[in-house]
């Protein structure tokens, strides 16, 4: 399978992470490619941990199983990072990107001693002053985006413009808040 790449995220309930893995995979379905994106269910409830995946692919995916060793991990929620082994499998080649106010050098202490990329984004800020409230799954949906270089920023941009409008259709008023978090998201990673 020619360039397959696995996404696992890290949340906690009502965050969006699950929310978020599939408009990923929308978005990498739309410029061609074969998706897969799918939640981890155990006894899930408000705040409680979540796990969500991607899988990614130039080719047809013929593999149905959780991620074990993805080539990126997204934490939505970094308390996460003290009771949740966020780094376990991940490759060093690929990165972790992180929602959080740190920066990477801040955080890479608690990562068990991860030798990969490490990115952060303060998601918080970013969805608070584009969009009223706390919602960290558009701006950690850009960040992976950039990060990963699964597709350009402006097809990302306009598939989701698109995706919102419809996801939106009965409140339009929030989508052009929601494109304002992503554009600014794609711009403020650190540690690229």
């Amino acid at each position: 399978m020619s360039k397959l790449i696995e996404i696992r995220w890290h949340g906690r309930g009502g965050q969006g992470a699950k929310t978020a893995s599939l408009l990923l995979a929308d978005a990498a379905f739309n410029t061609g490619k074969y998706i897969q994106g799918f939640p981890e269910y155990g006894p899930e409830r408000m705040g409680a941990p979540i796990t969500a995946y991607n899988r990614i692919s130039d080719e047809p995916i013929t593999i149905h199983s959780n991620i074990y060793e993805p080539d990126y991990v997204v934490v939505v929620d970094d308390t996460l990072l003290e009771s949740v082994d966020v780094t376990a499998g991940l490759k060093k080649e690929g990165a972790i990107v992180i929602n959080t106010t740190k920066s990477p050098d801040e955080v890479k202490g608690l990562l068990k001693g991860y030798e990969g990329k490490i990115c952060t984004i303060d998601a918080k800020t970013i969805s608070i002053e584009t969009l009223g409230k706390y919602f960290p799954n558009t701006p950690m949906l850009a960040a992976i985006v950039k990060v990963s270089g699964i597709m350009s920023d402006e097809d990302f941009l306009e598939d989701m413009v698109s995706s919102f409008k419809h996801k939106f259709a009965k409140k339009p008023e929030v989508i052009d808040g929601n494109m304002e978090a992503l554009r600014r998201s794609l711009n403020e990673v650190k540690g690229l």
